[in-house]
């Protein structure tokens, strides 16, 4: 069997282009996932900002299959398999890795409040459908109820610490993040996943990796090595305009709105395109302010080149 690949570092949240049409724009997905990579990104994932809860099972499993694609032969792959079903759930972790994921992550279903012996049965289902690693997200900003911090931990000890990863989103971050570092004993290996905003503080803490949007990544994968390297001064040089910036995204469309507007920005992306109905559209004054920060975050990484 082909050695398995650390789950570290920077792994960028690709978001999905589409044709006017809203088909998947397969050309600009690879370009990308390429790009995502030039610029120093250790792995890609697919995840809630791909929009995966707006695309059909087809086009879901199909998007799984070209990130796989595009994306395995450069760094890590992580596919995320959630859905309002465990059979459903089960099926999508079964074919992202036939197709050849490195990991796979999911949110519980996010119709319902579920109780700890559901949840433990949802993420127990997944997990023995497939041999690879699953990071349990807590995607509490969706669901509205966070997880319970024993009940993740019961996964680590029955699956261990590579099977069973972990990205909480439960607030408040720091603190969360500490009560299932500490619950776990140290074992559990944790991404940040607020975008970029928190990461500083989540990295005193020990996480082992970080999931923001794509469209940050000029900052994040300097910011990333700067605490890596225990550049305090420079890591929050780079942090400040960055968390400014993170702070216009109060949901997940507005998340979509910021980052396809940046991809666009920055060549990436040829339009802007969501999926609708959506909660959320930039103004133009918005839009200035996204721009200015963007700016200034650039800025900020450039001085310290």
């Amino acid at each position: 069997m082909p050695k398995r690949k650390e789950l570290a570092g920077v792994l960028a949240v690709f978001q999905t282009p589409y044709h006017k049409d809203e088909s998947i724009d397969a050309a600009t997905l690879q370009k990308e996932i390429e790009w995502i990579y030039d610029l120093g990104a250790d792995g890609i994932v697919m995840a809630m900002v791909s929009e995966v809860l707006r695309l059909s099972s087809e086009e879901r499993e199909l998007l799984a299959r070209l990130a796989c694609k595009y994306g395995t032969k450069r760094g890590v792959v992580v596919i995320s398999v959630g859905a309002e079903s465990s059979n459903t759930a089960e099926r999508y972790a079964k074919q992202a890795q036939g197709v050849g994921a490195d990991a796979l992550m999911a949110i519980p279903p996010v119709s319902i409040g579920l109780g700890e012996g559901e949840l433990l049965a949802y993420y127990r289902r997944i997990i023995e459908a497939v041999k690879i690693p699953v990071i349990v997200q807590d995607a509490s900003g969706y669901v509205g109820k966070p997880m319970p911090i024993g009940m993740q931990a019961r996964l680590l000890k029955e699956y261990g610490p590579v099977r069973v990863q972990y990205k909480p989103e439960a607030t408040p971050i720091g603190p969360k993040l500490t009560e299932l570092r500490d619950a776990t004993k140290g074992k559990a290996r944790v991404f940040e996943g607020t975008g970029g905003i928190a990461l500083v503080d989540s990295y005193r803490r020990g996480v082992v990796g970080t999931m923001p949007g794509a469209d940050l990544l000029r900052a994040l994968v300097p910011l990333w090595k700067a605490l890596q390297k225990r550049e305090w001064a420079r890591a929050y040089r780079i942090w400040q305009p960055l968390a400014c910036l993170v702070d216009q995204t109060k949901s997940l469309d507005a998340f979509l709105a910021i980052e396809k507007h940046l991809l666009v920005k920055q060549g990436v992306f040829k339009n802007t395109i969501i999926r609708g109905p959506v909660g959320f559209r930039l103004d133009k004054e918005t839009t200035a302010e996204v721009d200015r920060l963007f700016d200034l975050m650039i800025a900020a990484v450039e001085a310290e080149e």
